[in-house]
């Protein structure tokens, strides 16, 4: 008994140091820099008795130097009105805020989404699991991607990124630029009638041309033909493989095998007729010439 209660009173006191410690540590404290004492010593940065204005207040002459600021600790991005470029440091930054939003624009508005849905039902109605590797169907449909999207990515670069890396187009009209070959892409595998959902959901009117469809009615629109036309074929893909699946299970069932699982027997059938036709040949012409149609 002893023992218990001085075991619960150490885990007492310990718990209520640790308490202590923990609002001591929390308390505000305040530092100031120190004037005498160099950057590198003290790591602080400025000093208690120096202001961080650049004038005195009221010294302003003009409107202009009225409209700037007047804080020395500051970091602005001044871009004239065409007089100048943007710098590197800026372009860099552009550049990754590119990058981090690439995977989407790669997923939704080329033919990455197609591709990546028909491979997907080629390996499930062979019925083999994890060959090929999620990997490999990704770096498939990378590859294929590239390869339709190049004569899009091509016309976006000698009519957009080159003249504006030579100084003849301003940030708008680039964007202008390079976003037209990609409408173009996206217009010619859309349906008509996703077109029209969108435009009646928007309360918008609609020609029938290219130009009077907004960005954000191309897009989605493009993205429900693209998931139709891949299930179409990948239903297209499924109905050979059910019908052997079908042979073999009603085969089974006459020779009283009916514990045994029908796909046991049916698969190795089904990669040798996938083989013997050549099935990958077929699957990846159709796919490349779907998008030429």
């Amino acid at each position: 008994m002893k023992r218990f209660f001085s075991g619960y009173h150490l885990t007492k006191v310990v718990c209520l140091l640790l308490l202590a410690g923990i609002l001591c540590l929390s308390r505000k404290t305040t530092a100031l820099a120190v004037s005498d004492t160099p950057y590198r010593d003290s790591n602080l940065t400025g000093t208690t008795d120096e202001r961080t204005n650049l004038r005195e207040p009221g010294e302003a002459q003009d409107a202009d130097e009225l409209a700037e600021l007047n804080i020395g600790n500051t970091v602005t991005i001044t871009y004239g009105d065409g007089n100048g470029s943007i710098n590197g440091a800026l372009r860099i930054l552009v550049i990754l805020t590119l990058i981090a939003v690439a995977p989407m624009l790669i997923i939704m508005m080329t033919s990455f989404t197609r591709i990546i849905i028909v491979l997907h039902f080629t390996r499930q109605a062979l019925n083999t699991q994890t060959a090929p590797p999620n990997m490999v169907l990704i770096g498939i449909a990378l590859f294929l991607t590239f390869f339709i999207m190049q004569p899009t990515l091509s016309t976006v670069y000698t009519e957009a990124i080159a003249p504006y890396e030579a100084g003849e187009l301003e940030d708008e009209e680039v964007l202008e630029k390079a976003a037209e070959p990609i409408r173009q892409f996206m217009y010619k595998q859309t349906l008509k009638k996703d077109v029209s959902l969108f435009m009646d959901i928007s309360r918008l009117e609609w020609s029938g041309e290219l130009d009077d469809i907004p960005m954000s009615v191309l897009v989605p629109s493009f993205i429900i033909s693209e998931l139709r036309t891949a299930f179409v074929i990948g239903f297209l893909i499924y109905i050979p493989f059910i019908v052997i699946d079908m042979v073999v299970a009603s085969t089974l069932m006459s020779m009283g095998m009916m514990m045994l699982p029908p796909t046991t027997i049916s698969m190795p059938f089904k990669i040798l007729l996938f083989v013997l036709a050549d099935g990958w040949y077929l699957i990846i012409e159709g796919l490349v010439r779907s998008f030429y149609y």
